[in-house]
């Protein structure tokens, strides 16, 4: 290279350079903005800056000269340096400058990473970063030379933050925590280091230092700043307190870019001007979220996608896309459910994926902070419903397409998308029709694209039909356009030429098509596949798919995955006023009803095969209807229902509305195992809710049991108590009425643990007394097992060791005598607990041992979760708190994900203690602040009196009487729920005088 400004000024190749003080400003000023011509009244602003003498562009001549004569010195072509009446500048070829060849690296690099060659793109970062010899254009002191230069410095630390990013995700944690160290000493203020930083040291075990760099960072913030470390940093801290090992701790797993956006079609007319613009506003004006407004099929979805494609080099590292669904028949996507999917885009498995909604847009912005990201967020429907799912990253772009004018939106820059003008919509319709065919005809081709409305998708349409009928004139179809009025026209204001359109196309289809298009419009869902489109129409799963291939062909359905189909809004609400018809209701009655039977005999086939034998006898018996349609969604089990669950909510919606009240809670029950193991709580209330009323309207005393019953496993995980127990008193209440032994048994247990977990510890203990007593009548030994467990857990939590531990000696005696792996691993699990609170370690760590063996063969997480948490109990009374914090770090990562809120606050809780323990009281404050914080919204009282507990240990040093206040809550509470904890609380208040 003859030119190097990645560092102090080189000139020639090696060490040389140039040493007159304007001579070098004037040569940095150049190569800054080298292959251009730079004004002559920037070279004097950069050497003399506000105070150019008289002489000045004769000085700066003087100046070109001796540039010359020392390239001449240096073996380089004193013609280098141009001339000319604007100014001056300096030839390059590609590899003469190094601040050329850095960014070709970069981009290189940046390449490899979008094609997931992470090793490659690892070895162009560290190979661009390499040409660095200090900062750019060192001991120049220009205030313009040292602006641009500040410039390039930011390039390499941004290079630098992405080579990072690429290395821990190649696992290289460990090598990158020394430069890392020095580079945030030498940037503090530059969050995304720090938190890269506190990444790698967690990943290699050092979450102490992690949480000190933290700790420094917020000092440094609010010293040099007087603020708060962002969002994402704080974030950030939490996770790796609480041991988040997607985040810290666990090896990095290559991931690759992801890739989204929906394929941009071929034929795009018309809209070059507006994709330059919107092009030339985000690359020059740097415009982050972009509106685009619009009628319904003026082609808003696909000038975001070309728009999108255009700028995806630039956003290398996420291309995301989404469809809110504010103008359509499914409800609008909330933003709860709109981040949710966004965040399953990304990778982030659902499990981990947070219930509440502030949580899963901080854990968004965490995910996009470091990433070049593009998010199109089509079809909004209001301000409201896209302002929560903006990030905040400064490398993202958002596009949102809407109907509507967003005016409520704060940010973004609006552009209104017209239709298309008379030139453009008859180019369009000649590239879908053929060019000279149109050409030859122009007042036709003028008449019918008119009659389109000029809207791109009647367009289409209408030019599909004269493709597919080559002895057609374009005056035919103009005719036919102006003649043949469609359902869609008559009843839609203001859309008369799409729905003409449409007709036109549906006519073109064979009578199989004919039928089966409208009847799509009955799924609920996104989109469906071959299997539904079958049973709706009574067809073979093979004439289904022709002629579906039909429709595809006739435009009037997308596929949009190979086998999975949808349809436009506008094509559904035309397919649905199809069968809006009275001599129709009929047929859409018997359509709906074998749409309804298809998804109810899949999940009750999948909850038959994945639900234990105590829940499976309240399974409802089915006859399919369909089995042929069966095999693959049975056999691919919770993976089919994932795939399909949104629909199958829908489905329970639809049920009610259309007056299928069998199939309304008969399905809400089928999805319950499925919906409380895969975290979709939300969906499980809500599904359970309306069968619920349905089976109140039918008056089916056993169903509304059922739905209360089952709901209630929704409230209790989230930790809901008093509404579980209230849902499960009367679901007792009616199956005593029905004389149902074993489903009354079954909620004597549910609503004993239910009283034990709200703290009431006594009603708890009558209704596990009275299922003993029914039990002992049965002699049902299995029945016996599931009561022993849930009474002993209700008896460790009260304090009645003794007495749990007969329950649980006769637990393990009758698992073993039945040879039951699962209650075994459970009784040894709780004969551990109880030993351990009695005293005897030595059997308890033997006990508890076997039983975490045994939970993580069978991959009971939440039972591996309480064990873990116990004998890290056991690790810190013994005096090593610091594998105590990694017990319960593990323990907290098995909580999160089986979703059992008490089981993470517990986790927390005591993972917070173990800090303190180990001189971190202010991380253990934070903890123990944010389960306070989490309970107090919940009411779980035993929760919180531990927080309050926690959070006392960690002030009285420095502020007894704020530790004095919350021991007596604490104790108030443990009181309440008469806990044994009370007994230590009541110590350390003593203690405090």
């Amino acid at each position: 290279m003859r030119f190097g400004i990645l560092g102090p000024l080189r000139v020639g190749g090696g060490e040389s350079t140039v040493t007159a003080g304007r001579d070098r400003v004037v040569l940095a000023t150049l190569l800054l903005r080298a292959g251009r011509l730079v004004p002559v009244d920037e070279l004097v602003d950069a050497v003399w800056e506000d105070s150019p003498p008289a002489t000045a562009r004769a000085q700066l001549q003087t100046c070109v000269s001796r540039l010359r004569r020392r390239f001449a010195e240096l073996d380089l072509a004193p013609e280098l340096i141009v001339t000319d009446p604007v100014g001056y500048g300096v030839r390059t070829s590609p590899n003469d400058l190094d601040a050329h060849v850095f960014v070709r690296g970069v981009e290189t690099a940046r390449g490899a990473v979008v094609a997931g060659r992470l090793a490659e793109a690892r070895t162009g970062f560290r190979s661009a970063l390499a040409l660095w010899r200090g900062p750019a254009l060192a001991g120049i002191p220009s205030v313009s030379v040292r602006r641009r230069a500040q410039t390039l410095d930011e390039q390499r630390l941004t290079a630098l933050e992405e080579c990072v990013d690429v290395e821990l995700r190649l696992g290289r944690a460990a090598e990158l925590i020394e430069e890392l160290a020095e580079s945030v000493d030498r940037h503090p203020l530059r969050e995304r280091l720090r938190g890269q930083l506190m990444l790698a040291l967690s990943s290699v075990g050092r979450q102490a230092d992690a949480l000190a760099v933290y700790r420094e960072g917020r000092q440094t913030y609010a010293d040099e700043l007087g603020i708060e470390p962002g969002a994402e940093l704080q974030e950030l801290h939490q996770r790796v307190l609480a041991g988040d090992l997607a985040l810290a701790g666990r090896p990095a797993q290559p991931v690759g870019p992801v890739r989204s956006l929906p394929r941009a079609i071929g034929d795009f007319i018309g809209r070059q001007e507006t994709v330059a613009r919107l092009v030339k506003e985000i690359e020059e004006d740097g415009t982050r979220i972009q509106v685009v407004d619009g009628m319904a099929g003026s082609g808003k979805t696909t000038l975001a996608v070309h728009v999108a494609t255009a700028l995806a080099d630039r956003y290398p590292d996420a291309q995301l896309f989404i469809d809110l669904h504010g103008h359509s028949e499914r409800q609008p996507l909330t933003p709860a459910t709109a981040v949710a999917a966004l965040l399953r885009q990304l990778g982030v498995p659902a499990e981990r994926v947070p219930e509440n909604l502030d949580d899963r847009l901080a854990l968004w912005r965490i995910e996009l902070a470091g990433r070049r990201a593009l998010v199109v967020l089509d079809n909004a429907g209001s301000a409201d419903q896209v302002a929560p799912l903006l990030p905040n990253g400064p490398h993202c772009l958002v596009l949102i397409t809407s109907r509507r004018r967003l005016v409520g939106l704060d940010e973004g820059r609006p552009s209104s998308l017209p239709v298309l003008d008379a030139d453009e919509a008859i180019e369009l319709l000649g590239r879908v029709a053929g060019v000279d065919r149109i050409a030859a005809e122009p007042e036709a081709a003028a008449e019918v694209v008119r009659r389109c409305g000029h809207l791109p998708l009647a367009i289409r349409l209408a030019g599909a039909r004269l493709a597919h009928r080559p002895r057609w004139r374009v005056a035919d179809l103009a005719e036919r356009l102006v003649t043949g009025a469609g359902p869609l026209a008559e009843l839609t204001a203001g859309q008369r030429s799409v729905g003409q359109a449409f007709a036109l196309s549906y006519e073109q289809v064979s009578p199989a098509a004919q039928r089966l298009f409208p009847l799509l419009s009955l799924y609920p869902g996104g989109r469906l596949d071959s299997r539904v489109a079958a049973a709706l129409a009574e067809l073979s799963l093979t004439d289904t798919q022709d002629v579906l291939d039909e429709l595809v062909d006739a435009h009037l359905v997308d596929e949009v995955q190979p086998g999975w189909y949808g349809l436009h809004d506008l094509l559904r609400e035309y397919a649905r006023l199809l069968l809006a018809g009275p001599e129709r209701q009929t047929e859409r009655r018997a359509a709906l009803e074998r749409l309804l039977d298809h998804h109810l005999s899949i999940t009750l086939a999948i909850a038959r095969k994945i639900e234990a034998a105590g829940s499976r006898r309240n399974i409802p018996a089915d006859t399919p209807r369909r089995p042929d349609l069966m095999a693959v969604p049975v056999a691919e089990g919770r993976a089919w229902f994932e795939e399909n669950h949104a629909g199958l909510t829908a489905l329970v919606r639809v049920a009610d509305e259309e007056g299928f009240p069998i199939h309304c809670w008969k399905l809400a029950r089928a999805c319950w195992r499925l919906n409380f193991d895969g975290g979709h709580l939300d969906e499980l209330i809500e599904t359970h809710t309306i069968g619920l009323r349905v089976a109140e309207r039918l008056g089916d005393d056993e169903a509304i049991a059922l739905m209360l019953n089952y709901v209630s496993s929704a409230y209790f995980r989230l930790a809901r108590f008093p509404e579980a127990i209230r849902s499960i008193e009367v679901a007792l209440r009616l199956r005593r009425q029905l004389g149902l032994r074993g489903d009354v048994l079954s909620t004597l247990w549910n609503l004993g643990v239910s009283y034990a977990s709200n703290g009431d510890f006594r009603q708890g203990k009558v209704k596990f007394d009275e299922a003993l007593g029914m039990i002992r009548s049965l002699d049902d030994a299995h029945e016996l097992t599931n009561l022993l467990h849930n009474l002993c857990y209700a008896l460790i939590r009260w304090g009645r060791y003794d007495e749990a531990l007969r329950h649980a000696r006769l637990h393990l005696l009758l698992a073993r005598q039945a040879k039951d792996l699962r209650q075994t691993h459970k009784a040894l699990g709780q004969l551990g607990m109880i030993r351990h609170r009695m005293g005897d370690l030595g059997p308890s760590r033997r006990l508890l041992r076997v039983a975490l063996s045994l939970k993580r063969q069978l991959g009971d997480r939440f039972g591996e979760g309480e064990v873990l948490n116990e004998i890290g109990v056991m690790e810190r009374v013994a005096g090593d708190p610091e594998r105590a914090a990694a017990l319960h770090r593990d323990a907290l990562v098995a909580m999160m994900e089986t979703g059992d809120r008490m089981g993470e606050y517990a986790s927390r809780n005591l993972l917070a203690r173990a800090i303190l323990e180990q001189g971190d009281a202010a991380s253990a404050l934070d903890l123990h602040r944010r389960v306070l914080a989490d309970t107090g919204r919940l009411g779980a009282r035993y929760e919180k009196a531990r927080a309050l507990e926690g959070i006392a240990r960690c002030v009285r040093a420095t502020d007894p009487m704020a530790a004095r206040a919350h021991l007596e809550q604490a104790l108030t509470l443990f009181r309440q729920i008469e806990s044994p904890d009370r007994h230590e609380v009541e110590r350390l208040l003593a203690e405090l005088g």
